[in-house]
Formats: C-alpha cells, sequence, structure tokens
C-alpha cells in the first residue's frame, strides 16, 4: 500500500506542477531556452494553467484542475477497488477533455461550427499545447494506469498497466492523429466542407489498377508493379540476408569481418548514392556499358532505368536490414537441438533443413516483411532508377509536389499501399500463428553449432563472395566520386569538395566551421542521437510487452505500429505537416517533428527484431524471476535485456542510421534552423554539385561506421555459450558449451 500511495503522490505531484510551475501553452522561441522565465507567470502566452483559468479568462481549463483534484481526493479512499474506479474515471476522462478542448479551441475561438452553436462564442482563443498542457496529459495517463491497476488488470502489475497506456496514446497521437488528419483532407474542399469527388474519381483510375501488362499489352497498373517490386525485393533481401548470416556463424569464412562491415555499409549510405553509383557503372554512359560496348560489341541499353534497376538498389540496400534481424535468430538456435538430430543419425543436410530451418522461422518470417515494406515505401531509388516506371511511394510524392497538386490521389494510393503491406503482415501472423520456437530457457545448453552441409555450404559462399564483391566495385565508385573534378566527365584528382563541405578556420583564437556542410552535420548528428535511443527503448518495450503480456486489443496495438512504417515517408511528411501545424500541437519547423517522426517511423524495426529476438527466449525465465519476488520490469532489466543484446544494437543501429539516411519524409519537415543533411545532398544533387554531394555522403558514412562500432562496443555480445565454434566435419573433434552464468533478481 505505501508503495502505491508513493508513486500515485508523484503522479499528482506531476499534474500540481504542470498547473503552476510551467507555462501552459507553447512557447515561441522554444520551452528549453528559458528564455520566458522573464516574463513568468504574468504574461499570458507564458501563463501556468492556474493562472490562465482565473487571470486570462481561459475558463474552460478549470474543467481539468477539477479532474485533477478528483484523483487527489482518491488517493484517500481505502477501498482499492472505489479507488481504483475514480482514478480510472478521472483519468481516462482528463486526458480526452485535454484532446477536445484542444482541437475544438483553435487561437481565434472554435473551431468546429457545432461547438459555436452550441455553446455561443468565445471572446478569445488559446495557442497550441506547451509543457504544462503535455505533463497534465501525462499525469492523467499514469493516473488511468494506476486505476486500472488497483482494480486488478494484468494482475495488477503496474509498470505493464502503464507501459500500455503510454504506448497506446503515443501511437494515436503520432500515427493515427496524422494519418486521419491527412484522410480527413482528402475528403475535405479548400474550404474544409466535405467533398469526396476526387477520392472516387482517383480510387477508379485505370492507371492504378491496370493489368494490360498481363495479356501482353502495355505496362502493369502502379499497384501491381509496386507489388511485384516488393515480393521480389522481399525474396531477395531475405535468402541474401539468411546466406550472410549463415557464413557469419556457421562456417569458417576468414573474412567474416570485412563481411559485416559490407553488409552494413548500404544501409548506412545516404539516398540517392547508391542510385547514382549503378548509373556511373551499369548506365548508358556507365564504366561498365561502355566496357561491354568497346570489347563486345553490345549496344548500350536502358535496362538500369525500370523494375530491374530498383531491384538491384532495393537489394543492395535492404539485405543489410535481413542480415541484422537474421544474424540474432541464427545464432539463437540451440546447439543441443542438432547435435540430438545428428545422434540420431541424421545427417547434416536434414539437420539442417528440419532442425535449423524450422527454428528461424520467426527470423525469416520478419526479414521478408520488413524486406516488403522497405520496398514498398522506399523512395530513393525509384525516384533515381525509376524513369517512366513510377511506383506508389514516386506517384505520391509527385501528386503532392509536382504539377497535379491532388492530395486525394496522394490519400488513395496511400490507402491502397496501406493495404498491401497490412496483407503481408496477415500473412505472416497466420504462417507464424501456433508454433513455439524457444530455444533459449533457463536450463544448461551444451553443444556447438553444426557445419553447414557442404552443398549448402558451397551455395551461400558462391552468393556471398560475387556479393561482396560487387559491393566493394560499388562503393569503390563511391568513394572515386569524391576525389575527382566532375564525376563520370572530368576525372582529374581534388580535394575541393571535402574542402568545400568540411573546411575549418581559425580566427581570434577560435575555431570557425567554414564549410557549407558543417551546419546540417551536426543538426544531424544531435537529432540522431537523441532518436535512436528513444527508437530502440519503445520498439524493444513494445516487443516485450506484445510478446510476453495477454492484454485486451494487442493484435490492433501491434497492427498500428506497422502503419508509420507501412505508409512511405512521402505521406508521413505530409500528414505530420497537416496535423502539427495548427493547435493542439505545433511543431513544425523545431527538433520535436523531426525526432518524433524518426521514433515512430523507425520504431517497428525494432519492434519486429525484438519480436523475433524475443520468441527464442523461453518464459520460464520471466516466470522464475517473477517467482523470486522481482517486479516485471526488474525482471525486464536484468533477465530479458542481457539476453537481447543482438536485438538492442540492431535497434539502435537501425534507428540512427535511418535518421541520418531518411530523405522521403524529412524533405517535408526540415526548416531553416534545423536542416537534416539528406535534405541538405539532394538540394546538392539539384544543383548539379555532385562532387560535394559525394563527399559529404561519404563523411557521413564513417561518422556512422564510427558510431555503430562504439555502439557495439557499449552494448556488447549476448553470450550464450562460452564458445561458439562450428563443429568441424571430422566426428573426432567435439566441443562443449554451457549458459553463462546471468544474475536473475
Amino acid at each position: 500500500m505505501e508503495h502505491r500511495n508513493r508513486r500515485l503522490d508523484l503522479t499528482l505531484g506531476l499534474g500540481l506542477a504542470a498547473f503552476l510551475l510551467v507555462p501552459w501553452y507553447r512557447i515561441e522561441g522554444g520551452f528549453f531556452g528559458l528564455g520566458w522565465l522573464a516574463d513568468f507567470p504574468g504574461d499570458p502566452a507564458v501563463a501556468p494553467g492556474l493562472m490562465q483559468i482565473f487571470a486570462h479568462g481561459r475558463s474552460w481549463l478549470a474543467v481539468t484542475l477539477v479532474l485533477l483534484g478528483i484523483c487527489a481526493a482518491a488517493r484517500f479512499v481505502s477501498d482499492p477497488a472505489r479507488r481504483g474506479l475514480l482514478l480510472a474515471v478521472a483519468g481516462a476522462t482528463g486526458v480526452l477533455y485535454l484532446a477536445l478542448q484542444g482541437l475544438a479551441i483553435g487561437f481565434t475561438g472554435w473551431t468546429w461550427t457545432i461547438s459555436e452553436s452550441l455553446f455561443g462564442p468565445l471572446s478569445d482563443g488559446q495557442p497550441s499545447m506547451g509543457a504544462g498542457a503535455v505533463l497534465s496529459a501525462l499525469a492523467f495517463i499514469l493516473l488511468f494506469a494506476f486505476g486500472l491497476a488497483e482494480r486488478g488488470v494484468l494482475k495488477g502489475d503496474a509498470f505493464i498497466v502503464a507501459a500500455i497506456s503510454l504506448l497506446v496514446s503515443l501511437v494515436i497521437v503520432f500515427v493515427f492523429y496524422p494519418v486521419g488528419s491527412m484522410f480527413a483532407a482528402s475528403l475535405q474542399d479548400f474550404d474544409g466542407s466535405f467533398k469526396p469527388d476526387g477520392f472516387i474519381r482517383n480510387i477508379q483510375d485505370g492507371s492504378i489498377w491496370s493489368l494490360s501488362c498481363v495479356i501482353g499489352e502495355g505496362r502493369c497498373g502502379v499497384a501491381w508493379r509496386t507489388l511485384w517490386l516488393a515480393l521480389m525485393t522481399a525474396l531477395g533481401s531475405t535468402l541474401l540476408g539468411l546466406a550472410f548470416a549463415l557464413v557469419a556463424t556457421r562456417t569458417r569464412f576468414p573474412f567474416k569481418k570485412g563481411m559485416r562491415l559490407l553488409t552494413v555499409l548500404p544501409i548506412i549510405t545516404p539516398p540517392f548514392v547508391i542510385g547514382l553509383a549503378l548509373t556511373l557503372l551499369f548506365g548508358r554512359a556507365g564504366v561498365v556499358t561502355e566496357f561491354l560496348s568497346d570489347a563486345f560489341g553490345i549496344e548500350p541499353g536502358r535496362w538500369l532505368y525500370g523494375l530491374t534497376g530498383i531491384w538491384i538498389a532495393q537489394v543492395l540496400s535492404f539485405t543489410p536490414i535481413s542480415f541484422l534481424v537474421l544474424i540474432g535468430v541464427v545464432e539463437g538456435v540451440s546447439p543441443s537441438m542438432e547435435e540430438a538430430s545428428q545422434t540420431l543419425r541424421a545427417d547434416r543436410w536434414r539437420t539442417f533443413w528440419n532442425v535449423s530451418l524450422p527454428l528461424m522461422k520467426p527470423g525469416l518470417a520478419n526479414a521478408f516483411l520488413i524486406g516488403f515494406i522497405e520496398s514498398m515505401a522506399d523512395f530513393g531509388n525509384p525516384l533515381v532508377l525509376g524513369g517512366s516506371h513510377g511506383v506508389l511511394s514516386t506517384e505520391i510524392f509527385f501528386a503532392v509536389v509536382g504539377a497535379q497538386n491532388d492530395p486525394s490521389r496522394a490519400a488513395v494510393l496511400a490507402i491502397i499501399l496501406l493495404c498491401f503491406t497490412l496483407s503481408a503482415f496477415l500473412a505472416q501472423r497466420y504462417w507464424l500463428a501456433g508454433k513455439n520456437y524457444s530455444t533459449v530457457t533457463g536450463k544448461g545448453d551444451s553443444g556447438a553449432h553444426s557445419a553447414l552441409p557442404r552443398s549448402l555450404s558451397i551455395g551461400v559462399h558462391a552468393v556471398v563472395i560475387p556479393w561482396m564483391i560487387f559491393t566493394v566495385v560499388v562503393y569503390g565508385m563511391i568513394l572515386f566520386g569524391g576525389f575527382v573534378k566532375t564525376w563520370g566527365l572530368d576525372n582529374s584528382l581534388t580535394l575541393d569538395h571535402y574542402a568545400k563541405a568540411f573546411s575549418i578556420s581559425v580566427a581570434d583564437g577560435a575555431i570557425a566551421w567554414t564549410g557549407v556542410a558543417w551546419n546540417s552535420f551536426w543538426t544531424t548528428m544531435e537529432i540522431s542521437l537523441i532518436a535512436a535511443p528513444l527508437t530502440a527503448l519503445v520498439g524493444l518495450l513494445t516487443a516485450y510487452l506484445i510478446v510476453r503480456q495477454r492484454f485486451a486489443g494487442r493484435d490492433v496495438f501491434e497492427f498500428a505500429l506497422m502503419l508509420s512504417f507501412a505508409i512511405p515517408g512521402t505521406v508521413i511528411g505530409i500528414s505530420y505537416i497537416i496535423a502539427f501545424n495548427l493547435p493542439p500541437l505545433e511543431m513544425t519547423g523545431t527538433a520535436l517533428i523531426l525526432v518524433a517522426c524518426f521514433v515512430f517511423r523507425n520504431m517497428p524495426v525494432g519492434v519486429r527484431g525484438g519480436i523475433a529476438a524475443m520468441s527464442q527466449l523461453d518464459k520460464s525465465l520471466d516466470e522464475a524471476s517473477l517467482t523470486l519476488r522481482a517486479t516485471s520490469f526488474r525482471t525486464l532489466r536484468r533477465v530479458i535485456l542481457p539476453l537481447l543484446r543482438p536485438a538492442i544494437v540492431a535497434a539502435l543501429v537501425y534507428s540512427f542510421v535511418r535518421a541520418i539516411t531518411s530523405i522521403s519524409a524529412v524533405v517535408f519537415l526540415v526548416s531553416a534552423e534545423y536542416n537534416m543533411a539528406t535534405a541538405y545532398i539532394v538540394g546538392l544533387v539539384e544543383n548539379g554539385e555532385f562532387g560535394v554531394a559525394i563527399a559529404y555522403s561519404s563523411a557521413l558514412i564513417l561518422v556512422m561506421i564510427t558510431v555503430i562500432t562504439g555502439l557495439q562496443l557499449l552494448v556488447g555480445e549476448r553470450k550464450l555459450r562460452r564458445e561458439n565454434r562450428v563443429l568441424s566435419a571430422a566426428p573426432a573433434r567435439s566441443s562443449s558449451a554451457t549458459l553463462s552464468q546471468e544474475k536473475t533478481a
């Protein structure tokens, strides 16, 4: 009881501080600049909630204060059931009321005609929500969660209930609300009135659904073209990712460290660079094309500009994601199960096919799903290499920023894309349903991984080695492009591009960052380093809740998480602009909107990777910790997270590099104060400054490699066995391994 009262007191203190000590509305110039302290609390622009009610005529905020008072009174109710009911009802009502009043009252008064008809006109409006309103909403969410826990929901575990409540609230605010705002705008006329004509016209457009390619006439519609490309990309990236994971964990390949570096390189490459490198190699005037023309008389063609070129670029770009997902899954397969199969006289091929590969199903399914969604949402590669073969993401972009200026068409295309991605998600769920893939338990696990069948080993090496060589050539061209005067025309060496981008001078004893790239570079590093741990934290916590907890609406919650990842970044950027450009939440032009976009755009990768890794951890580990009276929070921190280190590294790496390399959403959200590196590179490419763009990209790649290495050293590796050697073919050689002792709660 004392513990429950303490958490209630802290939450009520948070709500009271939100009303008394911080500005209620948004501060121009930023809350953390602290410039508002000079006018606090008298100025209406920076006054706290209590002053807004009694001194500035915003009486509608009094309802929020009354609800907080009800929660404070519930603190002294002795019956847990009654107290929980009061807290849950008052907390939920407080959150809903804050949202409704924020939506209903704008700068000049009522934003809804029906509100003015019911309550009469307002003499004054209100700005967007600020720190006070956000902290009050947070307090109400926690009070609602604690009330449910008091009533025994989820066995009364306040941490689990609070985590679910917070995550649901965040998903509603940063996924459902912006996407819903964009769809609502697509059904409205310019004056805000309901007019679905454009929506209906576009959903029936033949250019979207045409099947003329099936009967040999013309090209398929953009929907089927995108679906076919996504399926082939997902298949190719998953198979390649599995091949790389097997070579890295089950063979004696001598260049494993270099291979791991090469698998990471494509994912840390800024947009357009891979497309430009492929163009320099295989375009009509490319190095390889000209060589084949001169040596064998092969006429240059345009095969690269279309679905084939996009597919090569996407597989090159997305194979590292599959590798990051699969490497932990392949390592997590129990060696004792493989040894048991061989003890029963199964050969290595049968052991791999019937034992090892089925246990990798969660990773394979998640890698395929991520590759499929990434291909659907990819914007940079189709823009560079697509030519006249547009896909859904580029069609959405041109529907918004091109001459069409048709938001209804963009919304229709986004809905179609969302249907495809959610269908893939359902198929993946059906494939994995009702099966158990746990291989890591609290029991000793001795043995070493079995070597691959000889034919499979030859096959994966035959795939991995040429792909490594191809990757080296592509990145060699990228590196070469930063040191030549005019990429592809004048190949004389120069350092001018690097000097222009990253020059430094010393004036009056101080360092001056005179290079044109420094401003966007520091902004990108700052925002990426903030977004990466938040993305990993939210993603892995969500994965823990989905795998380990049973609560109402869990499947719907998991679906909702895929929305921001499934919709193209172009649409995410536009929806954020529409939703967060006006009250109740105004964030456009700030760093906060970029961080929020990165967190909820990239979080599903951490979720899928966490689910794949956590599916291999037996629930007996949790139960043993809870039996020893550890809380669920301590169990998560001391037992589960140490065993999820590969998933943690994958989530941190992916979220960090995606924050740096993302372009489709960023191009709409950057501002003069917060200009990201990718948006700046796009501007360089548009201005024809390819050398500076390549130099900037090369510097970003080097920085990302350094940060990734630091993250891996900081987080470490999960150690399930004392040694992880691959069993050699000689039966005389054997190795044993045991679970390393993990301290539990």
